[in-house]
């Protein structure tokens, strides 16, 4: 199998981080470079923490540019509530050792673009402010590029952040207008993997307990020592899995609160692995476009089902998503990059 040429763009919280792992651990991805931008926490905490879990899978040899540090237009709003003060949940990193990219996000991505066109996929998995500055600096930047996949949107169900937006285009509602408006007419239409996707998988302590026993990690519940608190960490033997557990924990406690299980939906992993296998999806071609100035939904990803608009369809939306097998793939793959790693100091 040819390799995925991948440019990933995050704003790391605990599902971006899950999506660099699995990243990492598919063989068919190259993954050309990693952005970072403001989103779940403040850029430069992204960064560190993006440096940090590329370290941790044996990947500090990645390039990880900083970009925009706030919206295009709006005030910055994080979400410590979600991923945790640091954007990693209940986890701990050390800080990596490979510094910063001297190249700028926006950059990094025009540049390598042009260098590889028509092959590389950029993987949007935060709001989209670093794409919007990049493509208003290169319109010509959607037909450079192979495809552009994105978690994002809220299509048909409900929202996450307000009863009609999701979190990431709400953030900056704004970008994802200019994203969307340039991408109108490129050889391949925009991959959206909003909340009516990603929703649909649930990844369950009991997915945690059989992603540690891939890893061979010990004990095989990988829970913390005590009880539900910071202090408390996983005991898990693999450094991977208890990363995994710690950060994971958090996102299972918000959801036990706010939607009623202890699980967590792990949106940005879903991205990434559709961006390297579309058929885990089935998608809709469809015209959307974004809302600006709603009193009560802005941000919201205003999609024309019924074809009123009369203009052609400008993202291609997934509809389905096939979770058992993202979920057994997940867990098999960085099961064993968990495991590869087992060696990694505690």
């Amino acid at each position: 199998m040819d390799p995925v040429p991948l440019l990933l763009d995050v704003d790391t919280g605990i599902d971006d981080s899950l999506a660099l792992l699995y990243a990492c651990a598919s063989p068919e991805a190259e993954i050309v470079a990693v952005t970072c931008l403001a989103g779940n926490v403040d850029a430069r905490q992204v960064a560190a923490n993006t440096l940090a879990v590329l370290e941790l899978a044996g990947r500090g040899d990645v390039e990880v540019a900083l970009g925009r540090e706030r919206p295009l237009v709006r005030s910055l709003v994080t979400t410590p509530e979600t991923h945790g003060p640091r954007g990693l949940g209940h986890a701990v990193l050390p800080s990596a050792r490979r510094a910063l990219s001297d190249r700028r996000a926006m950059d990094l991505i025009v540049a390598e673009a042009r260098r590889r066109p028509g092959e590389i996929t950029l993987v949007a998995l935060g709001p989209m402010t670093n794409l919007a500055m990049a493509v208003l600096g290169e319109p010509e930047l959607p037909r450079l590029l192979r495809r552009l996949v994105f978690m994002g949107g809220a299509y048909r169900s409900p929202g996450n952040t307000a009863p009609t937006t999701e979190w990431n285009i709400r953030s900056d509602p704004e970008a994802a207008k200019v994203v969307f408006n340039a991408f109108e007419g490129a050889p391949q239409r925009p991959l959206a993997l909003g909340l009516d996707a990603t929703e649909r998988g649930k990844f369950t302590p009991e997915h945690m307990v059989r992603l540690a026993r891939r890893a061979g990690s010990r004990p095989s519940d990988p829970g913390p020592a005590g009880g539900d608190t910071m202090e408390t960490h996983s005991v898990a033997s693999n450094p991977v899995v208890r990363f995994i557990a710690d950060a994971l924990r958090f996102y299972m406690e918000f959801h036990s609160r706010f939607d009623g299980f202890y699980g967590a939906f792990i949106h940005d992993p879903q991205a990434v692995a559709a961006a390297l296998d579309p058929t885990l999806v089935r998608t809709e071609a469809v015209t959307v476009d974004v809302e600006l100035g709603g009193h009560l939904t802005t941000g919201e990803t205003v999609t024309d089902w019924r074809r009123t608009w009369g203009r052609p369809p400008n993202v291609d939306v997934a509809v389905e998503l096939d979770a058992a097998r993202f979920l057994e793939r997940f867990i098999e793959r960085v099961g064993g990059l968990a495991a590869s790693r087992a060696d990694v100091a505690r």
